[in-house]
């Protein structure tokens, strides 16, 4: 590891909120020239001390010396000016000014008191050449897809001539293609002497990237470990609080044990397309059945949920729903079918993060009710309070504002607000994404137990292909807005859904 010498150097950090000890006489280390993973379970504190590093979030105790002096923060603003540098994990841009602008925005260069164009959009097509990318930084970034927008966001922190690097989750909306090439930079960066600290939940990358992992629980340092030297069972393991034989105990009862069973088509769709988003397709969704989506980045599996859902039209396709021709042409009609959607990006599209714990979990309840027919504060209080207990939603009360949730916390909520409107047909695009192992341990469990006990039909997506083996009857295969082909029983297995996405002929 090239170099070996402190930047960062935490003693015994604490900072609680009402209701909430944050972080708890935490020590933490980062040294120059090593890429230094943050692990633990959603709640055990890591954005917490990343904020307090960045100046977000003022200290409660503790000693805090960055390239050997106490580090002073009196606002956001100075951490970049000392040379801490911060990516997180919701993409935050401004989509309506071009590429070049979000990567210089702030930093503009001028002339004769005005911006100097010609020198911003080569600084930033030399900027985006360093992750080998081939966009015109003169359009829009919203024009690009979600994994291109947060490659322009580590741009930018990286052309702010950082002395530490903080990527909180930087690959979650990255296909393996693009992982590999951020790898590739981050690699450069920490033999150039850069100092990184990397956030992430993926436990292969975090091994294939980092040189040393401190793990945090309940606000708490477990340990700092050389990646090497900690075998994967014992990480996991020290996330969970748990004994290492516990674990995997619970771990080889993972097998999801398919029974056979007759299958009740509730809800069919044939021919279905949308030009531009994906070709047209069959499915059938089953009652009692979870039928996966597998597939690479942009592969047509987000875009066939939103169709399911009514959020986007089809230009052509036929639906029937328990045997009767239907439209879903809104979600508003979906909800009425008693269908429920938990979207990937939970931030916009599935919280109100300024509501209720509450708030959150009665809107779909109250949006097939109507405006006209308010469920009472005590029904409400019923439902919320029954969810809260069986999706263990950590939460001081219901009164909670949900901002204040961590995002595994946060899921739940989402999953809650379905279930309280007891759908038949319940559509989970990425329910697992950025949240901890023992929280996705829980929402696979839920979701086979909703299946085969209460006879839910469901829609499951995921990146992680061996979620889809664990947890899925049927499952679709897409590449290229195209679905190939569908495994069943034995057939579904990573290797075979890698070989048909690779466009191997195993079936």
């Amino acid at each position: 590891m090239a170099g070996s010498d402190a930047i960062v150097t935490i003693q015994g950090l604490s900072k609680g909120f009402p209701g909430v000890q944050a972080l708890s006489n935490v020590d933490f280390t980062l040294r120059r020239g090593e890429i230094h993973g943050l692990m633990g379970e959603n709640g055990a504190g890591k954005s917490t001390l990343i904020k307090v590093l960045t100046g977000l979030y003022g200290k409660d105790a503790g000693d805090i010396s960055f390239d050997g002096r106490p580090l002073v923060l009196n606002s956001p603003e100075d951490a970049p000016k000392l040379g801490i540098s911060t990516v997180y994990q919701e993409i935050n841009l401004i989509p309506a000014l071009s590429v070049a602008e979000n990567i210089y925005i702030g930093r503009e260069p001028k002339r004769f008191g005005g911006i100097n164009w010609k020198v911003i959009y080569d600084r930033a097509h030399s900027a985006i050449k360093k992750l080998d990318l081939d966009i015109d930084v003169t359009l829009p970034v919203s024009f690009y897809s979600v994994a291109v927008q947060q490659l322009v966001a580590i741009i930018r922190a990286l052309d702010i001539s950082a002395k530490v690097l903080i990527l909180d989750e930087p690959t979650s909306s990255l296909d393996s293609a693009e992982v590999e090439q951020l790898f590739s930079v981050l690699r450069k960066l920490k033999n150039d002497g850069m100092a990184i600290i990397f956030i992430t939940h993926f436990i292969d990358q975090a091994y294939e990237i980092s040189d040393r992992i401190t793990v945090l629980r309940n606000g708490k340092r477990v340990g700092e470990y050389e990646t090497q030297q900690l075998p994967r069972i014992e990480l996991i393991a020290k996330m969970l609080g748990r004994d290492v034989s516990e674990f995997e105990g619970n771990h080889d009862a993972g097998d999801n044990g398919k029974p056979a069973r007759a299958k009740e088509i509730f809800y069919q769709i044939r021919d279905m397309e949308r030009k531009g988003s994906v070709a047209a397709f069959d499915l059938d969704i089953c009652k009692g059945e979870v039928l996966g989506l597998a597939g690479l980045l942009g592969s047509g599996r987000t875009e066939i949920a939103r169709l399911l859902f009514g959020i986007d039209r089809p230009n052509k396709g036929k639906t029937t729903l328990n045997g009767r021709e239907v439209s879903i042409t809104s979600p508003r009609k979906a909800i009425a079918h008693y269908f429920g959607f938990c979207p990937e990006d939970r931030k916009t599209e599935g919280l109100v993060s300024d509501l209720t714990v509450r708030e959150n979990i009665i809107l779909a309840i109250q949006a097939r009710s109507g405006i006209f027919k308010t469920i009472s504060r005590k029904k409400q209080d019923e439902i919320v309070a029954k969810y809260i207990r069986v999706l263990d939603i950590k939460t001081p009360g219901s009164e909670q504002i949900l901002d204040n949730l961590s995002g595994g916390n946060q899921q739940k909520v989402i999953i809650a607000r379905w279930l309280a409107s007891q759908p038949e047909f319940l559509i989970l695009d990425e329910p697992t994404r950025g949240i901890d192992v023992g929280a996705k341990a829980e929402i696979e469990k839920l979701i086979v137990t909703l299946s085969k006990e209460e006879g839910m039909a469901i829609l499951f997506i995921s990146s992680e292909l061996e979620e889809v083996v664990r947890c899925c009857d049927r499952v679709a295969v897409l590449r290229d807005r195209k679905k190939l082909t569908e495994l069943t029983g034995d057939q579904i297995e990573d290797k075979a859904i890698m070989h048909i996405i690779a466009n191997e002929d195993v079936v």
